[in-house]
């Protein structure tokens, strides 16, 4: 029992001299509106979808995160694709390594109609702080087995649900996640309270979370942290822009 209490005052002091970065091992994410978020590991700073103030992020601020590491863009387009500092940025689909990292871009129709319209999104599968992330903020179309077995069964899920030209509904967001089987949603796209533009076509999350009974409901404001050992099961984090 002594050397036990030895040992234990000893881990104490040890890391009592620690930085902090290296105890710091929740997932901060800060919600930047629309489809875009900041990822914050105790190593790593990923910026996913920053976006120009048009269309339906019209009367959003822009991201103007620069210290990151790299950016993930469902695509090219300016609202999810907006990289004015020319920072690295993957976009294309196909697999990357970055550091300790390695990230994996599925290519995925951005409309209902098999990307004759808006053309592919990609949408990108990673490990930060040993969670599986996906984001499918792009995405608009079906996906297949092969692309449903790289996906599957992530500790966070990223997914459109306002419907429109090119996002999922609610219907058909609940049925991606009922395929993937995540532990935590976080939806994007869709009207939080006010329309942020008239011309814009998305609908609020009513329909999704009808869809989603299994599913738990916590609403976190626009910055809130994960604790891997700790992630919470079936629910659905709603952010606010």
């Amino acid at each position: 029992m002594v050397f036990q209490i030895k040992n234990f005052l000893f881990l104490i002091l040890f890391t009592s001299f620690l930085p902090a970065s290296l105890m710091a091992r929740n997932l901060a994410i800060k919600s930047l509106g629309h489809s875009s978020f900041l990822i914050n590991s105790a190593d790593k700073s990923i910026l996913i979808n920053p976006f120009k103030a048009i269309g339906c992020a019209i009367n959003l601020k822009e991201p103007k995160e620069v210290n990151v590491d790299f950016i993930l863009a469902s695509s090219r387009l300016p609202d999810e694709g907006h990289n004015p500092n020319d920072q690295l940025m993957f976009v294309d689909p196909g697999i990357y390594q970055f550091e300790d990292i390695l990230i994996n871009g599925i290519s995925v129709p951005h409309d209902r109609v098999d990307g004759r319209r808006f053309g592919m999104a990609t949408v990108w599968s990673w490990e930060q702080n040993d969670l599986k992330i996906v984001h499918m903020g792009g995405a608009a179309g079906d996906i297949d087995i092969n692309s449903q077995i790289i996906l599957s069964r992530p500790d966070i899920l990223f997914i459109s649900i306002g419907g429109g030209i090119k996002s999922y509904n609610g219907k058909e967001a609940s049925r991606i996640v009922k395929i993937l089987k995540p532990n935590v949603v976080i939806p994007v796209h869709f009207e939080r309270g006010k329309q942020t533009n008239k011309e814009c076509d998305f609908s609020n999350a009513d329909l999704f979370i009808e869809n989603m009974q299994d599913y738990k409901v916590k609403y976190v404001g626009k910055n809130f942290q994960i604790k891997p050992k700790r992630i919470d099961q079936n629910i659905i984090y709603i952010f606010s822009n």
